[in-house]
C-alpha cells in the first residue's frame, strides 16, 4: 500500500510542475530566420466581398513569422489557433488585420500569410437570364514587416478566345478555345475580387458562364466571333485596363489559350511597377516585382 502511494505522489509531483517551453529557449548560432511556421494547411473559413455576403470555403494556408537570431524556434500551434478562432468573413480589406493578430500572438515584429482558395460568382446567362454559380481560383498574400503592410491579391478566369488569324482566313467559323487570365495585383486601396473578374471577363473574346439554353448558346458563340484576340490582344487589354486604376500599384498577368487546334498552349506574360515607373519617370517601362520573395509558389 505504501509502494503504491509513493509512485501516487511522484505522478502527483511530475504532472504538477510546469513544462518545458523548448522553443522559448536561447539559440547561440546568431542566424535569424526569414520566415518560419506552416505550410499547406487546409482549413474552412468564411469569405465577403464587394457586396458584403458570406460564403464559405476552404482554404490551404502558409503561415509564417520572422524569427530573431536568439530565440530557439517558434510556436506552431499558435498558427492553427489562430485559424480556429477567426470567426469574422475574410476579405482583402480586412486580411491584413489578421496577419498583424498573428504579430501580436506569435510576439514578433513580422508575419507572413497566404491562401489559395475558391470563390463563387453567380452570373445571369447573357439572353435567358438563367442563374448560376462559376467558381474562381483566388490568393490572398499579406505580409507585415518594418510596420509596412504589403497586400497581394490573384484572380484567374476562365473565358473564351477566338482566333483573329483563323477567322480571317477561313471560309466559314475560326478556332475557338478556353482560356485563363490571372492578374497578380498589389494595392493600397481595396479592390475586390468581384472588381478584378469584371476587369479580365472584359477583355476576352466572350465570356464563360455555367450554364447556358440555347439562345445563349448562340449568343456566346457569335459574340467570340465578333471579337477575336490574340492571347496578345487579351493580354495587353489588360495591361491598358490594370494601367488606369490607380488603386493597383503593380501587377503580375498572365493569358493562356488552351488551343484547340494544337497540344500545346499559346501563353502571354506582363509584369510592371507603376510606383518604379513614376520614380523613374519612364511610365512605360516593364519592371520586375520580386513578387516571388512573398509567394515561392508563383511563377517567375
Amino acid at each position: 500500500m505504501d509502494i503504491i502511494e509513493e509512485k501516487d505522489k511522484k505522478k502527483d509531483e511530475i504532472s504538477s510542475k510546469e513544462l518545458q517551453d523548448t522553443q522559448n529557449k536561447v539559440d547561440v548560432r546568431n542566424i535569424p530566420i526569414s520566415r518560419v511556421g506552416i505550410k499547406d494547411i487546409k482549413y474552412p473559413f468564411k469569405i465577403s466581398d464587394r457586396d458584403g455576403i458570406s460564403q464559405s470555403t476552404i482554404g490551404n494556408f502558409t503561415m509564417s513569422v520572422g524569427l530573431p537570431d536568439d530565440v530557439k524556434g517558434t510556436h506552431m500551434s499558435r498558427f492553427v489557433k489562430i485559424l480556429e478562432d477567426q470567426e469574422e468573413s475574410l476579405s482583402i480589406e480586412n486580411f491584413d488585420e489578421l496577419v498583424k493578430n498573428t504579430t501580436n500572438i506569435l510576439e514578433s515584429e513580422s508575419a507572413y500569410i497566404s491562401v489559395d482558395f475558391t470563390y463563387f460568382k453567380k452570373k445571369s446567362a447573357p439572353v435567358s437570364k438563367v442563374e448560376s454559380l462559376l467558381d474562381y481560383s483566388i490568393n490572398y498574400t499579406c505580409e507585415v514587416k518594418n510596420n509596412v503592410i504589403s497586400k497581394y491579391l490573384k484572380v484567374t478566369v476562365p473565358v473564351t478566345s477566338l482566333c483573329p488569324c483563323s477567322k480571317n482566313i477561313s471560309d466559314y467559323g475560326a478556332h475557338n478555345q478556353r482560356s485563363h487570365i490571372s492578374a497578380h495585383i498589389r494595392t493600397e486601396d481595396t479592390v475586390w475580387i468581384d472588381d478584378v473578374i469584371e476587369m479580365l471577363e472584359d477583355q476576352a473574346s466572350c465570356q464563360i458562364y455555367g450554364l447556358l439554353k440555347r439562345p445563349d448558346e448562340k449568343y456566346v458563340t457569335e459574340k467570340a466571333y465578333e471579337n477575336p484576340k490574340f492571347t496578345e490582344d487579351i493580354i495587353r487589354d489588360v495591361a491598358v485596363t490594370l494601367n488606369k486604376d490607380d488603386r493597383i500599384t503593380a501587377y503580375k498577368i498572365e493569358s493562356e489559350n488552351f488551343e484547340s487546334i494544337h497540344n500545346h498552349s499559346a501563353y502571354a506574360y506582363i509584369e510592371k511597377d507603376k510606383k518604379k515607373d513614376i520614380h523613374n519617370n519612364k511610365k512605360s517601362k516593364i519592371s520586375y516585382l520580386k513578387f516571388s520573395q512573398l509567394h515561392s509558389n508563383f511563377p517567375g
